[in-house]
This record gives structure tokens, sequence and C-alpha cells, in this order.
């Protein structure tokens, strides 16, 4: 029952840092409707300049905020600059735009870093707890706690501001949200600005938790980000939250527990094909 427990907690936290990673994917998709691939890569640039930054200060606070700065600059770049003069072409345009500009910082990681693995020794500074007999690390402990604030906090601005009224209003029609007084523009960066930064809180706690960050880091998340927002529903932001939480948990308990003989990254793909087939709209699709 022991490692029962412990194996849940384990999904949990690997479900809260696939949900950090797919939220940046929902929110664009729910506003352009653009598959935002190089999320991924934002991603990897943020887990990078979070190690770099702690190496270099030795404070991992000042390398979060940093990170989320430098990755939501990026991200409003790439939306200006790549996104919005592909938006007058077919959909599949912008994303095989998105993939080649993944590929494009995945290998400019590569270039600068080096192909090597970089070793992110921390643990969070956060208390050991105790639950249900398990004693849970500090580590784990700052992945459910940082989560769950950014995921609050995230609720709060979506469902309880004028901010989050601008959001809803620009994804269900842009020009009639526009033609009332809302700058839609400035709506979309501010998308890409939360996005980008709640990316690089996830790349320093994938760096943090597996205790290691490189060049093609963000390869796996890309594509299995894709198949959560397919799962929860594409431009439902709770059913992809609630979606990268479900497959955290099964990966740990039908992989880690169970031992069934099937690789760990199967499981999502398996689980959008099933989707597709019963649900095709998703769990939680804003339309349903």
């Amino acid at each position: 029952m022991n490692l029962f427990i412990e194996q849940s907690l384990n999904g949990l936290a690997v479900g809260s840092i696939y949900a950090l990673i797919t939220l940046g994917l929902a929110l664009v998709y729910g506003i352009l409707g653009v598959l935002h691939v190089a999320h991924a890569g934002i991603y990897t640039v943020g887990a990078y300049i979070g190690y770099w930054v702690y190496v270099s200060t030795g404070s991992l606070m000042i390398a979060i905020v940093v990170s989320m700065i430098i990755c939501a600059v990026l991200g409003v770049l790439i939306e200006r600059f790549i996104y919005f003069p592909l938006l007058k072409f077919p959909p599949y345009v912008p994303l095989i735009g998105s993939i080649a500009l993944f590929m494009g910082i995945e290998e400019f990681c590569r270039l600068v870093a080096g192909p090597s693995v970089q070793t992110f020794s921390l643990e969070l500074p956060f208390p050991e707890l105790e639950f249900l007999g398990i004693m849970v690390s500090p580590t784990l402990t700052g992945i459910f706690l940082i989560s769950a604030m950014i995921f609050g906090i995230l609720w709060f601005i979506t469902t309880r501001t004028e901010l989050g009224l601008a959001m809803r209003a620009t994804s269900q029609d842009m020009d009639i949200a526009s033609s009332v007084g809302i700058n839609s523009h400035r709506v979309i960066d501010i998308i890409f600005i939360l996005g980008s930064a709640i990316a690089a809180v996830a790349g320093i706690l994938v760096g943090i938790y597996y205790n290691e960050v490189y060049p093609a880091m963000g390869t796996v998340p890309a594509y299995k980000a894709l198949a959560l927002i397919v799962v929860g529903g594409l431009g439902s932001v709770q059913g992809a939250v609630i979606a990268a939480l479900l497959l955290g948990v099964a990966e740990t308990l039908l992989i880690g527990y169970a031992n069934i003989p099937l690789p760990r990254d199967a499981l999502a793909f398996i689980a959008m094909i099933a989707v597709l087939l019963w649900r095709p709209q998703g769990l939680f699709s804003k339309g349903s």
C-alpha cells in the first residue's frame, strides 16, 4: 500500500509538470487556433536559463524570475514575427512553421550549451511532509505547491477578472471582440507571456526533478502535450490540466507500479487514439 501511495504521489508530480507544459499550448490554441509546438522549445530555453542563472547566482528565486522574463519575451517575439504573419494561410502552415521553429531552438541550444547533459543538482527549498505514512520529499512538495499556485492564479485570471473576460471573448471571435473595444492583440500578447513564463517554470522543475537539462528535453513533451490537449479538448485549459494529471498518475502506476510492458511515453498517444475513437471533441471540449 505504501508503494502505491508513493507511486501515486510521484505520478501527481509528473502530471503537474505535464500540466504546466501543456497550459501554454491550450491557451494559444484557444485564442489563435494554432498548435504551438515551439512552446516545447521555450520550455527547453527556460530550463537552460534557469540552470545557468542558478549556477551563476546560487539563487533559485532569481533563476526562476529571470527565466520567466526571458521566456515571456521570447514567446511574444514568436507570436509577433512568426505566427501573426502566417495566420492568413491555412492552419497547417503555422503548424509547420512552429515545428521548424522548435527544431531550430533545439539545435540552437545544442550549439550554445553542447550536446551533453547538464546536471541540475538541487532540492527545492520546501519542507519535507508526511502523507499517510509516506515522507514527501521537499522537491515533490515544491512541485505540488508551485503547480497549485500557478493553477490557482491562472484560474482566477481567466474566470474572475476583466482580462479573463477579454480572453474568452477573443477566443470566441477575435473580430467581434475587437469591434466592441477589446484590444485583441494585447490579449494575445498576454496569453503568450503567461504561457511562456509558465513553460519556463516547468522547464526548471523538470530539470530539478530529473536532475538533468539537455538540448532534446523538449522533444517528447512537445508531442505528448499535443496529445494531451486533444484528450482534454482542444482549447480547454481545464481539460488539458485534468488530462495531464491523469496521464502522470497513469504512467507512474501502470509502468512503475503494475509493471505493464509498454513504453512510458506511448500511453499519451494510446489515450489520444482511444479518445478520438470514442469522443473526437475531447473529454472537456469547450463546446460540450
